[in-house]
């Protein structure tokens, strides 16, 4: 990428790392790990505050809810909702910010005429556990690619042979290591919601896709590990309960991406027509999500899941963007009333500049996938995706996915069930997981699975489905 710029070095030369240097699979040294804690975070984004102070230092994340929230509550207030604007990125000064601009945020302006993006103060939001951080340090040093194919899998120095529960690696020297510290990111252990998913055409018509009970899993950010054996040691897990329309209602899905992802992949799916739950295993790589109306790939929910074997994850390097951060409108407040005819309201979607991890996936030779190119924007200090972008097999580019991530601030991590996928080609776009506004709909996070009646097991899913 022409726009990506060196950074300045950090402590023992970790600010910026090169696609020039070569692939690895070993842990970084002793020394090198001496940095974390120093110039760099305990989790390994940059302590201090960039070059002109728009990017603070880190100072501890979020620590306490705002006031008047209540511990439980079906929605999460806003601490920034006071805060206005710096400034706003439109498409008659858009060329101004494009070097801290995605490709795919500045075709938005260019195919959206009236698309605009509000940038805020950067808060950094994130906190983390201290255990979690303790074993990050351990695992800078221990933490390796395995398996035949680079990328597949996770080792480490966890009596079971894998990492321990933290950050594999916060100090990466690979696309590989960066895409798996955003699949294994600290989140809630247990995300719960009721929500609503739309499909906007070319015309600007809001279609309404299947709406669902959902719970979304971080099983190896709960510190006993009870989580791990239910959820089949999945790095990342859901559990989806279609609840419209009436022809996809008590359609049932069963998912978990495993720190071995070249494993036999555990998910199931039960359907009222066939009345039995079965195995998936084709719910992988480009097979559209029938779900979503097939304008989503089972490869990209909230950016990228799953096995990245068809494609070479080069790591571009680390740069200062504007991307949405501690968005707290799309999944909270504004719900279906933020659905514009061409893209989502303005008004929802907070911007702030952030450092951002760059990940370019170029497919494989001979190896099939609809996309022939993939960029992911992973953000310092959550090691979450906030940006995805797409590219068909001419080189052009076919969709853009913003995450709207924002702090679950009563038990750690970040929220990014709630994403935004554009097609460009088909002029439409998706959002998924909204409409808390609409009575009964909800969104409440936990430390464990104990007590919730989730169904995390095929077990559960046969006992508790409608027959």
């Amino acid at each position: 990428m022409k726009h990506i710029e060196k950074m300045r070095s950090v402590g023992l030369g970790l600010g910026i790392i090169l696609s020039s240097i070569g692939l690895t699979h070993a842990a970084v040294s002793a020394d090198e790990a001496k940095a974390l804690g120093k110039d760099l975070t305990r989790f390994g984004a940059e302590a201090g505050k960039n070059a002109d102070g728009s990017i603070p230092a880190y100072t501890g994340g979020l620590q306490k809810p705002p006031a008047g929230y209540k511990n439980g509550a079906d929605r999460y207030a806003d601490p920034f909702a006071g805060e206005k604007p710096l400034f706003s990125i439109s498409g008659e000064n858009v060329s101004k910010y494009e070097s801290l601009l995605s490709e795919g945020t500045r075709a938005m302006f260019k195919n959206f005429p009236g698309y605009r993006v509000d940038v805020y103060p950067t808060q950094r939001t994130m906190i983390y556990p201290d255990w979690y951080l303790d074993n990050t340090a351990k695992n800078a040093t221990t933490t390796k690619l395995a398996g035949e194919v680079e990328g597949d899998k996770v080792a480490g120095a966890a009596p079971d042979g894998l990492p321990l529960q933290g950050i594999p690696f916060p100090i990466p020297k690979s696309g590989y290591e960066v895409m798996w510290n955003a699949m294994m990111r600290f989140g809630p252990p247990v995300s719960m919601m009721r929500s609503k998913n739309y499909l906007v055409d070319s015309s600007g018509k809001v279609n309404d896709l299947p709406g669902f009970d959902a719970g979304y899993f971080h099983p190896w950010s709960e510190q006993t590990g009870a989580m791990r054996k239910q959820a089949y040691d999945g790095v990342f897990g859901f559990s989806t309960l279609l609840t419209s329309p009436p022809t996809s209602a008590g359609t049932h899905f069963l998912n978990y991406y495993q720190p071995d992802s070249a494993a036999d992949t555990p998910i199931w799916f039960y359907t009222p027509g066939q009345r039995r739950v079965r195995k998936a295993p084709e719910f992988a790589y480009d097979i559209p999500m029938a779900a979503y109306a097939g304008v989503l790939f089972w490869d990209e929910p909230w950016g990228f899941v799953g096995r990245m074997d068809r494609f070479n994850m080069k790591l571009v390097g680390k740069k200062e963007m504007i991307v949405p951060y501690n968005v707290f409108g799309i999944t909270n407040q504004k719900g279906a009333e933020a659905l514009g005819k061409q893209f989502v309201s303005p008004d929802a979607v907070r911007w702030e500049k952030r450092r951002v991890w760059v990940v370019e996936g170029i497919r494989k030779e001979g190896a099939r996938h609809a996309y022939s190119k993939r960029r992911f924007f992973v953000e310092e200090d959550c090691w979450c995706i906030v940006g995805a972008e797409t590219y068909d097999d001419s080189g052009n580019l076919w969709r853009v996915t913003q995450s709207y991530m924002f702090p679950a601030y009563d038990v750690g991590g970040m929220n990014g069930d709630s994403f935004m996928t554009a097609d460009l080609r088909k002029g439409n776009y998706l959002v998924i997981n909204t409409d808390r506004n609409v009575e009964g709909n909800f969104v409440r996070h936990y430390r464990s699975a104990d007590g919730l009646n989730i169904k995390m097991s095929p077990q559960a899913v046969a006992a508790g489905s409608v027959r």
